[in-house]
């Protein structure tokens, strides 16, 4: 394609190198791009709505620049106040997702897994192959249960949860439900105050004191630096916690690099020096708080500062001066990472970080918090969610299957879907029985990117009789299907965004026509009715034909216009809104979910779910080898999305193992050596860089997928052990991707 016709690569990278020098003034992370700028008339261009639809706290507004059909341009939405004009570099890389070369065109059949003997065939012949498949699969087993569908974060746009309405449509089947991102953090802060809330990340510009503690926006939530930023510059200390020496770490005032895993006792610790220097705010756990007085016995009888000292290998003195500092703010906060939670005691830590937030009064404050996420902006119909079965349908008997996203508590049902653990999706598809998962359906996600113990998912695939696939890249999970099935970019499809973090509305407008033969994947799953009712009426009730704005303009209803004060969903193409907070603080008014009413410092509730009551101190998983090893998101990539795109391969060009030299000289490793990094689960070859960033017990290997034909997998060494809480709001526990342990020699 001519330069003229698209954002070339080289502008890009000039734009992005821009951006990266700008980001080093301070507090200012991020100077916004704009299509001025970049050189180019706004009146020659249809401008556009969209919005990034990946598993990010920032979930960017953005406009788009279209001329003759062709995406120019594109921009931070300057309306939204959070993304500000600008995007992270991932964001910029969007223009060439659309058109990279290494795109999947057309619907496709392998001639048998990992061969990549593909070849090109037409929808119609896709769609009966697989309407075909699940016909058999009906007949032989007498319903549906043998069809797994296994989806989650690769494209949070409302519209695709079409894809559970897909399956919805088709009778019951087999979900892989739970999540492996957030779940133990969820239901602890549901024990705790009896949702998961958090105050408008704006208003952190509030805080008196901040301490972000198992995060690192600098790189996964770009946008909140300059609120972070602009806290420090009125007066706020920042203290970062955590194991890794972090961007967002040195834009701190105070590092702390903990034991990994040490988080409860730290906190726990820090909550003892606040009760015996008479810090707590009694005010708020006389009036609004339930169980106080016996986490204070706990405290009392269990904890010193100096046990906190020794479990975290922070030293006391600066316990007791950051738990005296952070008690005498006001307001102050904590920004509870997902990474922190990522243990087998993360759900634990949880609580005891929002007990020491409640301790001091926190709760409920603006500019304060126990900052972790929320979903208060959800309240979409989910129309393309909920679809019905057809008459007839034979499912599991027993609870109805609940996930992450329901909109209500599980209940009793004739028949439901059956109900599998996300996070063990190898040993469920090699365990399930009576059907045993004969077939699974593959869509926003990349389960051999992100599932764990890669080598036990090779084996359970091949037990399994169809793999389909929607996907745009030739991803491992691709490898390993059997047909694959284009699926639109953001661009190429209508469906509306929210946040999970900060309280921002945008829609996303089909800006080009999808290109090649690319559907969205409610089209996809029209089509497919549309195959299953020619050759079985009444087989499947989705729509046969599905207009996606149409289907977008049926999730909104008049809550969602209230909240965000507009009349119809269509005014939201002249920008993203905001929705009308009373206070942008999380639980101002005092009126916590809990069954007391109130912030539960004991939660019976929690104890009835096989946890302690109080927020007990719980010790981690036990090291099965020499070194921890840890496998943090990238900067350059989320998940396995963005990194395999050829723009951003010119600063990420291969991954690397990162070491403390002290570490790698007792292993004879030299910096650059190719080495070996090995474990119970399998093994993994990279070059190592080292670096005092990390602990000398540590390895570190960012995850990313490099494109098709790497060798490149960091969850070859990691396995499904689960985390201690998740099973209560999400379905299912959440996993311990950072309780992993492994060894290194060269190659």
């Amino acid at each position: 394609m001519a330069s003229k016709k698209l954002l070339s690569r080289r502008r890009f990278l000039q734009g992005v190198t821009a951006a990266t020098a700008a980001s080093m003034l301070p507090c200012r992370l991020l100077v916004p791009g704009t299509a001025q700028a970049a050189g180019f008339d706004q009146n020659e261009f249809q401008v556009f709505r969209n919005a990034c639809p990946r598993n990010c706290y920032d979930t960017c507004s953005i406009k788009t620049y279209v001329k003759d059909g062709v995406i120019q341009f594109i921009e931070g939405a300057p309306e939204s106040t959070y993304t500000d004009g600008g995007l992270c570099v991932k964001g910029y890389s969007y223009t060439r997702r659309p058109y990279s070369p290494d795109r999947i065109k057309y619907p496709m059949v392998q001639d048998g897994r990992r061969t990549g003997k593909w070849r090109r065939v037409s929808w119609d012949e896709a769609m009966d192959r697989i309407a075909r498949k699940i016909m058999e699969l009906k007949e032989r087993d007498g319903s549906l249960l043998g069809l797994g569908m296994t989806k989650y974060s690769g494209n949070f746009g409302i519209t695709n949860y079409g894809v559970e309405g897909l399956m919805s449509s088709l009778g019951y089947t087999t979900r892989f439900v739970g999540t492996p991102c957030w779940p133990a953090g969820i239901d602890a802060q549901n024990y705790d105050l009896g949702n998961m809330w958090c105050n408008d990340p704006e208003d952190m510009v509030k805080a008196k004191y901040v301490i972000i503690w198992g995060a690192n926006p600098a790189w996964c939530s770009v946008h909140s630096m300059k609120y972070i930023m602009e806290a420090k510059r009125r007066g706020a200390k920042v203290l970062v916690i955590d194991p890794i020496f972090t961007q967002t770490a040195a834009k701190g005032d105070v590092y702390w690099q903990p034991k990994t895993a040490s988080d409860g006792a730290l906190a726990l610790g820090m909550a003892r020096h606040i009760l015996d220097k008479g810090l707590v705010d009694r005010a708020f756990v006389e009036n609004n708080a339930h169980g106080f007085e016996e986490f204070a016995a706990y405290l009392r009888e269990n904890v010193t500062v100096e046990w906190a000292a020794e479990q975290s290998g922070i030293p006391a003195e600066q316990i007791r001066e950051v738990a005296e500092e952070f008690a005498q703010a006001d307001p102050a906060t904590i920004w509870i990472g997902y990474g922190m939670q990522r243990h087998t005691n993360g759900g634990a830590s949880v609580r005891s970080i929002d007990a020491l937030v409640a301790m001091t009064g926190n709760v409920g404050k603006e500019g304060g918090g126990a900052r972790y996420g929320h979903l208060q902006t959800w309240g979409f119909n989910y129309n393309a969610f909920i679809q019905k079965q057809p008459e007839g349908a034979v499912g599991f008997t027993g609870p109805a299957a609940k996930g992450e996203f329901d909109l209500t508590e599980g209940q009793q049902a004739s028949y439901s879907d059956r109900t599998v653990n996300i996070n063990k999706t190898a040993q469920a598809i090699l365990d399930t029985k009576d059907p045993a998962i004969r077939m699974l359906w593959v869509s926003c996600k990349n389960p051999f990117a992100q599932d764990f113990d890669r080598p036990k998912l090779e084996k359970a695939f091949d037990t399994l009789e169809m793999v389909v696939s929607v996907e745009q890249f030739f991803t491992e999970t691709v490898a390993n299907s059997d047909i694959v099935l284009p699926v639109t970019t953001l661009f190429e499809e209508w469906t509306v965004n929210a946040s999970y973090w900060h309280y921002w509305l945008s829609i996303n407008e089909q800006a080009i026509k999808p290109l090649h033969e690319a559907k969205s994947n409610l089209e996809i799953g029209a089509a497919l009715s549309k195959k299953m009712n020619e050759l079985v009426p009444g087989s499947c009730t989705l729509p046969t034909e599905i207009d996606t704005r149409e289907w977008t303009a049926k999730e909104f209803n008049q809550g969602i216009y209230d909240l965000f004060g507009i009349n119809d969903w269509t005014d939201l193409k002249n920008g993203p809104v905001k929705a009308k907070l009373a206070s942008s603080a999380a639980w101002h008014d005092m009126k916590f979910g809990t069954p007391s009413g109130k912030y539960e410092f004991r939660s019976d509730l929690c104890a009835e779910h096989g946890h302690k009551a109080l927020p007990e101190f719980k010790k981690g998983r036990e090291s099965y080898d020499k070194f921890r090893l840890l496998t943090p998101h990238t900067k350059f990539g989320i998940h396995s999305q963005f990194v395999n795109l050829d723009w951003m391969k010119e600063y990420n060009k291969e991954p690397f193992v990162y070491m403390h030299p002290k570490a790698a000289a007792g292993k004879g490793i030299n910096d650059l050596d190719m080495v070996r990094v090995f474990n119970k689960v399998g093994e993994q070859k990279a070059r190592v860089k080292l670096t005092d960033n990390v602990t000398e017990d540590c390895l570190l290997i960012y995850e990313a997928w490099f494109g098709k034909g790497t060798t490149f997998n960091v969850q070859n060494l990691v396995d499904d052990e689960s985390a201690d809480m998740g099973a209560y709001k999400a379905g299912a526990p959440g996993v311990a991707i950072h309780d992993q342990f492994a060894d290194i020699e060269r190659a």
